[in-house]
């Protein structure tokens, strides 16, 4: 097993190669503006502040309101180790994240997938949007997020009900 010191001497090595910073660099800011744009584009759904995370996600929380105010959120989240865009349902807590689990085992959830408890894990139901997205198409890549996203979070609605 690698000591501590001897992954931040790989660290160091790799960031002195500048792909690194440029790459999280680009995945912030596209990430960024699609918040900013889809915040602008839909007044009717509450936005959260950006989490930067740990090399792993990077998220933001993008809910209608019919749903914030019965304590989910909707996150469009970028999967950093899988180069992978997704949507996800979660709750305000575990206990409301649990209960929705168990409750959605039964119902027809189409082609999303149904979470299992697991520590560490935050979505109820999560949809990939995107697999291995084209940053050097970002408007593509925001226009393919935004519609899905939109159509995940009316589905969700539907589901769990007014």
């Amino acid at each position: 097993m690698e000591s501590l010191n001897d992954c931040i001497k790989e660290y160091t090595v790799q960031l002195q190669k500048g792909q690194i910073q440029k790459a999280y660099k680009g995945i912030m800011s596209f990430m960024s503006e699609l918040k900013n744009d889809m915040q602008s584009k839909y007044p009717a759904y509450v936005s959260s502040a950006l989490y930067f995370g740990y090399m792993d996600m990077t998220y933001f929380a993008f809910t209608p309101f019919t749903l914030k105010k019965r304590k989910f959120k909707i996150a469009v989240v970028y999967l950093h180790e899988e180069n992978k865009l997704e949507v996800w349902l979660g709750g305000s807590n575990r206990r409301i994240q649990a209960e929705y689990i168990a409750l959605l085992q039964n119902k027809d959830i189409g082609d999303y997938a149904l979470s299992q408890m697991k520590p560490g894990l935050d979505s109820i139901v999560a949809w990939t949007l995107v697999h291995q997205p084209d940053f050097d198409q970002a408007d593509e890549v925001k226009e393919i997020v935004e519609r899905n996203v939109i159509a995940f979070a009316n589905r969700m609605v539907s589901i769990l009900g007014e």
